[in-house]
């Protein structure tokens, strides 16, 4: 089983690439997926504060690769030859990831700040916001989680400053080329 990986910081086109490679058959786990799963547990309010605070309980009760620990059973359990895996947010998740798969290819997704704040007041998100300094904030927070260092072990950079329909261009272009499509 081949697996690939997405990161980039909040709003690069994270969900867009993994939107592209599940219209091109490629099945995908969600990282945030098993975050907002363990806020709908605890019976708390779908938002961005209840979504960190979870996600640093999960990282302080079991590691800074906790979220990623719960994604590498979903994946095995896809029994799929290529699979994706989203919302990558340290190094520590990228070790783990490259430990349990061989061949673990990891894409950062690149896109500049005002573009990312753009897209967030756009897709009205419950754990989503509209100012600059909100998103600094989560920067800030995913930062010191380990994901610059993560964005610094990418196998491949994808940028993302354009047109949707380019970033869509450039992600099926990737993707045949990954999956070693004639």
């Amino acid at each position: 089983m081949r697996v690939i990986g997405v990161v980039g910081m909040p709003a690069s086109g994270k969900g867009e690439f993994s939107r592209i490679a599940q219209e091109a058959g490629i099945p995908v786990i969600v990282m945030g997926d098993m975050i907002r799963k363990a806020v709908r547990e605890a019976g708390l309010e779908p938002n961005d504060t209840n979504f960190g605070a979870t996600a640093n309980r999960l990282r302080a009760e079991r590691g800074m690769d906790a979220i990623a620990q719960l994604c590498v059973p979903e994946i095995r359990r896809l029994n799929a030859p290529l699979a994706l895996v989203d919302g990558i947010r340290g190094d520590t998740e990228v070790a783990l990831f490259r430990n349990n798969f061989d061949g673990f290819t990891l894409i950062s997704i690149e896109s500049p700040f005002e573009k990312r704040l753009e897209r967030i007041a756009a897709r009205a998100r419950s754990d989503d916001f509209t100012t600059a300094d909100a998103l600094k904030n989560r920067d800030q927070r995913e930062l010191g989680w380990g994901l610059g260092k993560a964005l610094e072990q990418a196998d491949i950079r994808i940028r993302n400053e354009g047109s949707l329909e380019e970033f869509e261009r450039d992600v099926r272009h990737l993707l045949v080329q990954l999956r070693g499509d004639p």
